[in-house]
């Protein structure tokens, strides 16, 4: 199983290499800019999904201008059942949208395989109504659901395919027809990973500062890390 695993995972990833490079290089065109114009990262999922903003947000090797955004309602530790119906309530985005403050410096990254509940779908348009540039990464695989309203990537200036199968998970059980093994997690984080090492490599060459955490487990790691925090500690939430 473990090598079956492993073998699906990196045809996903190599699929993803091979059919959104381009897209991610555009996304991070997008990124740059924020960088450059010392504007915020804002990383967006439910569920599941918002483990990809928790793994680009403060951490070492990681852009400082990261902001994961945790709604406790929407995340697991509190109530995951619970979490899983009110991520399919209209009327909730807009508020989640403003506890944050997002200018039109920054930028939004909203996270959802399915792409299809109403969270999700919403604070995308919010993001657009005031005008914020935002990017989606979701499955083309669940493009053809049938939905009542608009899917996550119709609602974003663009997406990236995290090419995740309809469903999640890869792997067949004996003696069962329901899968196990997901793969969105290690999909879209490659993808976002990928986006924000571009991003930086863009801005850097373009004459920017890019501000980069390192391990604060290494010999001067949490002393070089204290400045950065003290200067994004104001403007990134959970900081």
């Amino acid at each position: 199983m473990i090598e079956k695993y492993c073998e699906r995972i990196i045809d996903i990833l190599s699929l993803i290499k091979n059919s959104q490079a381009e897209k991610i290089k555009q996304a991070a065109k997008m990124v740059a800019e924020v960088i450059e114009n010392d504007g915020i990262i804002y990383i967006f999922g439910c569920g599941h999904s918002h483990l990809i903003g928790l793994d680009c947000f403060y951490r070492a090797g990681g852009l400082v201008n990261v902001s994961a955004m945790l709604d406790t309602d929407l995340i697991l530790h509190n109530g995951a059942a619970k979490s899983s119906k009110m991520e399919k309530m209209s009327g909730i985005a807009e508020s989640i949208f403003e506890r944050y403050c997002i200018t039109k410096n920054d930028i939004l990254i909203t996270v959802s395989t399915s792409g299809k509940n109403a969270v999700p779908c919403e604070m995308a348009d919010v993001a657009t109504n005031n005008g914020i540039p935002n990017i989606s990464v979701v499955s083309s695989a669940y493009f053809d659901d049938k939905t009542d309203t608009p899917k996550l990537y119709e609602c974003s200036d663009m997406y990236i395919d995290n090419c995740v199968p309809h469903g999640d998970a890869v792997m067949d059980i004996t003696g069962t027809d329901v899968k196990m093994g997901s793969v969105s997690t290690v999909a879209s984080s490659f993808i976002l990973q990928s986006v924000l090492l571009e991003a930086a490599e863009i801005a850097a060459k373009n004459g920017a500062e890019v501000p980069i955490y390192k391990s604060g487990n290494v010999d001067g790691g949490a002393e070089y890390n204290k400045k950065l925090i003290r200067k994004y500690l104001p403007r990134i939430k959970h900081l």
